[in-house]
Formats: C-alpha cells, sequence, structure tokens
C-alpha cells in the first residue's frame, strides 16, 4: 500500500553505451566481448603525450537521443576533466561535460498501469502517464573494469572498456514510486534501441543506472535528504533497491533519525543497500575544461540533418498502426515496443496484400498481428532469440497468414505448418502438401464420404431431422475422422445441410 505519511523522491542517472564502432577519443575499437586487454592504444591507456580527437559519431548519436526526448540543445558545448584516482581509470580523470552538457531541458513520457502493481509503492495510478523531465544528457567516455572474482587475493583490471563512447542521461526528481523508476528505465532503453545508439543490453553493462532517492512528507514541498545507489544494472535491481531504501528511510525518520547524505551500493544477495561513502568523503571532482579538445559546435545544418534520419518512435508508431492497420491498442503496444519486431510485422503486412491484392486490409493485419503477438514472439522468447535471427522470412509467414485467411488450411494445420517452418526452409506450399494439411473443398471428393456418413447412422438422421439441428457437430465429427485428409469444415457443413435436407 502507499505509505499514509510519506511520499518517495526519484530521479535516475541513466549510462548508456554508444554502439559507435571505434572509442570516443580514439581509433581502437569499441566492441563488447574481446579478450582483456587487447582493445587498448596509447590514448585509452592515458599514455603522456597523446592527444584525444573526438568521435564525430558521437556527437550525431547524442543529437539523436536529444532530439528523441524533446530537449533543447546547445550549439555550443565543451568536454571537461573529472579528476578523480581509481584504478581501472588510467589518466586519472575522466573526459565528460560539467558547465554545458550539449542537450537539455527534455523530457519522456511513460504510461502508468491504471491498477496497483503490488510492489507496496504504486505511486500514483489516477493518470495514464507521466511526465519526466530530463535535466540533461552529456556525452563522456567509460572507464576500465575492475574484476574481483577471478582471484580472491587480487584485483584484475581489464582496460578494454576504457574510452567507449556514453551518454548519461539525468532525470529530473518526478518519480514517485520504484515502479515509476523501472518503467522510466525501460523507456529510456526503448527509445535508444529504436534509434539504434545502444543496444541497451544491461547484462553486459552497456545500459546501467544510479538512483537518488528521498522521503518526505505527504504535502511537503521541500525535498529530504537524499541517498544515491550506485550501478544498478536490471529493472529487478533499480525496483528492489529503491523499495528497500524508501523503506529504510521511513524506519530512520519514525525512530527519530536523520537521514544522511551518502552513497549506497546494493547489495541482490542480502537484498539491502549498504553505505559505500558518506557526503564528507564525497570526492571533489575539480572540473575544468579539457584543453586538448575544442569545444563541440553545432550547426543547423547538422542538427537540420540529424532531425531527418531519426526514425519513427514508438508513440507515433503506435498511433499509426491505430489508423493505417486498424489495430487494437494493445496489439498496437506490444508489437512496437521492439523496433525490428515492428518492422517485422509491417514486412509481413505489405507481404501480404501483395498476396490478397485488396479485401479487408484491417483483417488481414489483425491475422498478421495474431501470428506475430503469440507465435513470433513466443519462439523469440523460448529460443532467445533476435527478431533478425528468427528463420521464418516476412515472405514465407505472409503465404502461412494468406493460406489460413483462404482456408486452405485450419487453425490446427496453421499451427502444425508454422512449427515446420521454423525447421524446413521449403515453401509453405511445399509443407502443407506434403504433410496433408491443405483442407478439401471439392464437393466431388466430399460428398462420398458425406453419404457415407449419414448411411451409417440413420438414427442419428432421423433425430437431427426431428429438430436436433444440434447434431451437425457429431456428422461433421464423422466425416473429418473419415477422410483421409483435411477436409475443409465450412464446406463439410454445407454439403451435410444440403443432404440433410434432401431427406427430409
Amino acid at each position: 500500500m502507499i505509505h499514509e505519511y510519506y511520499e518517495p523522491v526519484i530521479g535516475l542517472e541513466v549510462h548508456c553505451q554508444l554502439l559507435t564502432a571505434s572509442k570516443a577519443f580514439s581509433p581502437e575499437s569499441a566492441a563488447f566481448g574481446a579478450g582483456a586487454n587487447t582493445h587498448v592504444d596509447p590514448i585509452s591507456l592515458g599514455h603522456p603525450g597523446t592527444l584525444p580527437v573526438l568521435n564525430e559519431h558521437v556527437v550525431e548519436y547524442t543529437l539523436r537521443m536529444g532530439l528523441a526526448t524533446h530537449c533543447k540543445i546547445a550549439p555550443r558545448s565543451v568536454f571537461a576533466r573529472k579528476h578523480y584516482f581509481y584504478p581501472d581509470l588510467p589518466k586519472g580523470y575522466q573526459i565528460s561535460q560539467y558547465d554545458t552538457p550539449i542537450c537539455y531541458d527534455g523530457f519522456v513520457e511513460i504510461a502508468l498501469e491504471e491498477e496497483e502493481s503490488g510492489n507496496g509503492w504504486p505511486g500514483d495510478v489516477t493518470a495514464r502517464t507521466r511526465r519526466v523531465g530530463l535535466t540533461r544528457i552529456h556525452m563522456e567516455e567509460d572507464a576500465g573494469r575492475s574484476l574481483h572474482d577471478q582471484d580472491p587475493t587480487a584485483t584484475l583490471l581489464d582496460f578494454n572498456r576504457c574510452g567507449v563512447p556514453l551518454i548519461e542521461i539525468v532525470s529530473e526528481p518526478d518519480l514517485r514510486a520504484p515502479r515509476e523508476a523501472t518503467l522510466f528505465l525501460q523507456k529510456i532503453r526503448q527509445i535508444v534501441r529504436y534509434l539504434g545508439i545502444c543496444d541497451g543490453n544491461m547484462e553486459e553493462g552497456s545500459l546501467r543506472c544510479d538512483a537518488n532517492v528521498s522521503v518526505r512528507r505527504r504535502g511537503q514541498a521541500a525535498y529530504g535528504t537524499k541517498a544515491e545507489i550506485k550501478n544498478l544494472n536490471s529493472f529487478r535491481h533499480v525496483e528492489r533497491a529503491l523499495e528497500y531504501e524508501i523503506a529504510r528511510q521511513i524506519r530512520v525518520l519514525e525512530g527519530g533519525g536523520e537521514i544522511v547524505q551518502a552513497t549506497r551500493l546494493w547489495d541482490a544477495d542480502r537484498n539491502e543497500t549498504r553505505p559505500m561513502r558518506s557526503k564528507e568523503e564525497a570526492h571533489d571532482y575539480r572540473y575544468f575544461p579539457d584543453p586538448d579538445l575544442v569545444p563541440v559546435v553545432v550547426t543547423e545544418e547538422l542538427l537540420e540533418a540529424v532531425r531527418e534520419a531519426l526514425p519513427e518512435l514508438p508513440e507515433a508508431r503506435r498511433a499509426r498502426y491505430a489508423d493505417e492497420y486498424g489495430l487494437p491498442a494493445y496489439d498496437a503496444r506490444l508489437l512496437t515496443e521492439e523496433r525490428g519486431v515492428a518492422d517485422y510485422f509491417e514486412e509481413v503486412v505489405a507481404a501480404l496484400y501483395k498476396l490478397t491484392k485488396g479485401g479487408d486490409t484491417h483483417a488481414q493485419a489483425k491475422a498478421v498481428s495474431n501470428v506475430v503477438m503469440t507465435d513470433v514472439l513466443r519462439v523469440l522468447n523460448e529460443r532467445s532469440l533476435a527478431i533478425k535471427a528468427f528463420p521464418i522470412e516476412p515472405a514465407r509467414l505472409a503465404r502461412l497468414v494468406h493460406l489460413r485467411l483462404d482456408d486452405a488450411i485450419s487453425s490446427t494445420g496453421a499451427q502444425e505448418l508454422f512449427e515446420a517452418m521454423l525447421e524446413d526452409e521449403s515453401s509453405p506450399d511445399e509443407i502443407a502438401k506434403a504433410r496433408n494439411l491443405l483442407q478439401v473443398s471439392d464437393a466431388g471428393a466430399l460428398a462420398p464420404i458425406v453419404e457415407t456418413v449419414l448411411e451409417k447412422h440413420p438414427k442419428q438422421v432421423k433425430t437431427y431431422l426431428s429438430g436436433k439441428e444440434g447434431l451437425i457437430g457429431f456428422f461433421i465429427g464423422q466425416v473429418m475422422q473419415t477422410f483421409d485428409g483435411s477436409p475443409d469444415p465450412k464446406r463439410v457443413r454445407e454439403l451435410l445441410k444440403e443432404k440433410l435436407n434432401e431427406r427430409r
């Protein structure tokens, strides 16, 4: 339940690794997964005398995110040096942006559930959406990785990640529940994946966040003392860490204590946050403009080129699916969750339209939607596949849907055909023919079987003719069992009624 007296106040700082081929300030590869310390060079290792050169794609990708989140764009921004000592930061400072971020004052909207989520902090769910302000989006480079699990007596360092480009997305403290924080993070992940600037893989660390959280008395305008929870790398961890920390702060305040501003770490094994450092121990980063990097100038020509190249984003796509395809809101939302799935759906629909050459296009789009939502997404989930690796090409799936819409195969036959197409690259027609799935609607082939069934069951025929017309299902079942193949049930029903009426 919502706490009677206290309200959480939450803001997130989200770090996204950009999908550039090379690093932010050097030509070294930024690819993930290479052997330790193989993607390094003198610049990323901070060797004396080396000079950074900005990767232009970092600016382009950051502008994509800024425009997609309604940010204002700074025509001139600068890089700064953020000084601190850590073993995986060879230079002793991180190149970031401080006073002048390239993007600022934006927002995203998150859709709130209409019912309480049951996690104890559902927040305000009377509104359908919540607008979450973005303070800034800035560019910076990543640090390396310290590994502690391979040798209990040592810390191992992998510098591959040094210099990999990041954007940091800082929200306003507009979130009022752990669930809202999760929805916000999911929204950011969806946007960066749609834009093609980040793969959003939280397990690999390409998307991670820090959370700032405080509590205050309901109706109070001033914020409480906040705690920062560092390096949350899954949606589940974000929600659980915030639930714990909110409850902890309320316990302290209810016990007459005071909240101490501090940085805390989430211990997933113990399901609790624990102190990392207090405010008094916090770093003085000694920011100053990086003397080796010129200011970033965003011209109107560059901004317009980036704007024109933006893809259609989820909200616009959902609205178009409702208008163009006549899809229900649920279908439109589910199909547009992932850009690749939405692209696949549209390719299947386009291929189906070519096959049908008219007819009820909304019904055809809905038929495709049903197959994609139930069967395609199921297979992707079961096999942990990306849509690009899905084995049924759009044109082949369109043919399957076409066969079903034409009643050339039954619903059961369509399911069997779909499963077979996952392993067999033959055309759907060839597979259906080989498996005897094509429905027979030829009266010349069906009529003798219909006559045979009626002759074998005179009592049921008499009962039907006396008014018990529900027995038609019995006769259909007998024909389906007797016929060697897949008769069209609709045609069988028509023939049965015709033959039965002849006996009246």
